[in-house]
C-alpha cells in the first residue's frame, strides 16, 4: 500500500475546508470527532505481530536451509532468514497457524474465520510499517469527519470483501494483511466525493488526487507475491459503503431553523444521493451473497474470468506469476 496523504477539512467555523485538493463548505453545526480507533488498530496490528514472531520463534524451529535467523540478538522473536521471508517476519507455516487466508481450509475444513483473522495479520515489518502507515494517512482523517462507527464498519467490511475475492482466485497460496481494509478507505472516500459532490468547491482537483492516488496503489498490485485482488475487493466494498455510510446533507440544511417561516427549506438529502444509496445497498447485499455462495460451494473464481488473473500479477522477462 501506498500511503495517501490526503488532506480532510477540520470541522470549524470556517465555511472553506481543505479535502483532496479541493475545498468543500461544512455547516457551522458540524464537529470533530476524536479519533481513538485508528490508533487502537495500529496498537492491535503491531500486538499481534508481535505475537506472530513469538509463535515462529526461528531459532528453535528454522532448519537453516534457507540460512540463519535475521536479528538474533531479539531471540525468539528473530526473523526468518531473507532468502525465505525478505520482509522481516515469520514463515508462511506461522501465519497459516494463526489465520492466514487459505482457500482449502475455508471451504474443506470450514475455517470461514479465515475471512476475518487474516486482516490482522502481517508477512513482515516493512509489511506492517506500509500498511500501519497508510491507515494513519487516511483512517484519521475519515474517522474525524464520520466517527469511529462508520469507519469501524468500512474497514472491517472492505477486508472482508477483499478476503472473499482474494480466496475465489488465489487458491494455491495463502495471504495476510490489512491492504483490502485499506483499500476499502479509499474506495470510501472516492465514493464520499460523488455522493456528497455539491459541496465541494474544487471538484477537479479532489478527484484527480484521489483517482492518481488508487491508481498507483492499484498499479503495485500487478507485482508478483502482490494479492490485488483483496485490494480490488476491498476498494469495491468500501466504494459502495461509502455511498451508504458517508453521506452528508445538502448544504444549508442544518441552518434550516434560523431561516424565516416563510423561506422553501431544501430536503435533507438530494435525489441523487438517495439513488446512489439504493444502488449502492443492493449491489453490497448482491455481491456479498454471491461472493461467499461461490466461495463455499468451492468455485474458481478463474473459471468464470479466464483473464482475471493479470489484475494480480502481469508476468514480464523479469518475473513469473507461475508462484
Amino acid at each position: 500500500m501506498g500511503n495517501g496523504d490526503l488532506e480532510r477539512g477540520t470541522a470549524t467555523k470556517n465555511r472553506n475546508q481543505s479535502y483532496a485538493a479541493g475545498t468543500y463548505d461544512m455547516e457551522d453545526s458540524d464537529s470533530q470527532w476524536t479519533s481513538w480507533l485508528v490508533p487502537m488498530i495500529v496498537v492491535a496490528n503491531v500486538a499481534m505481530f508481535v505475537v506472530i514472531m513469538f509463535v515462529n520463534n526461528c531459532p528453535n524451529n528454522n532448519n537453516n536451509n534457507n540460512g540463519d535467523c535475521v536479528a538474533k540478538f531479539l531471540g525468539r522473536l528473530s526473523f526468518q532468514p531473507l532468502r525465505e521471508n525478505p520482509l522481516f517476519g515469520p514463515s508462511s507455516s506461522a501465519l497459516e497457524k494463526l489465520g492466514a487466508l487459505e482457500w482449502d481450509k475455508i471451504v474443506h475444513q470450514n475455517q470461514a474465520w479465515r475471512l476475518i483473522t487474516c486482516i490482522w495479520l502481517h508477512a513482515g515489518v516493512i509489511h506492517l510499517l506500509a500498511n500501519m502507515l497508510s491507515l494513519v494517512f487516511i483512517g484519521i482523517r475519515l474517522e474525524q469527519q464520520f466517527g469511529f462507527v462508520r469507519l469501524g464498519a468500512i474497514y472491517l467490511f472492505s477486508g472482508i470483501g477483499g478476503s472473499i475475492l482474494s480466496s475465489l482466485f488465489i487458491q494455491r497460496s495463502i495471504s495476510v494483511g490489512a491492504s483490502g481494509a485499506l483499500f476499502g478507505l479509499l474506495g470510501a472516500m472516492l465514493s464520499e466525493l460523488f455522493t456528497n459532490w455539491t459541496i465541494y468547491a474544487n471538484k477537479a482537483a479532489a478527484l484527480f488526487t484521489l483517482v492518481i492516488i488508487i491508481a498507483i496503489n492499484l498499479a503495485v498490485g500487478i507485482l508478483p507475491h502482490v494479492d490485488n485482488f483483496a485490494h480490488i475487493g476491498g476498494f469495491l466494498t468500501g466504494f459502495l459503503l461509502g455511498f451508504v455510510l458517508l453521506v452528508r446533507p445538502q448544504f444549508g440544511w442544518s441552518g434550516r431553523q434560523h431561516r424565516p417561516a416563510h423561506t422553501i427549506v431544501k430536503s435533507k438529502y438530494s435525489v441523487y444521493q438517495y439513488v446512489f444509496w439504493i444502488v449502492a445497498t443492493i449491489l453490497l447485499v448482491v455481491g456479498f451473497t454471491v461472493g461467499l455462495v461461490m466461495l463455499f460451494k468451492g468455485e474458481n473464481g478463474n473459471d468464470k474470468c479466464s483473464w482475471c488473473h493479470y489484475l494480480s500479477c502481469v508476468p514480464t522477462s523479469r518475473w513469473s506469476c507461475n508462484n
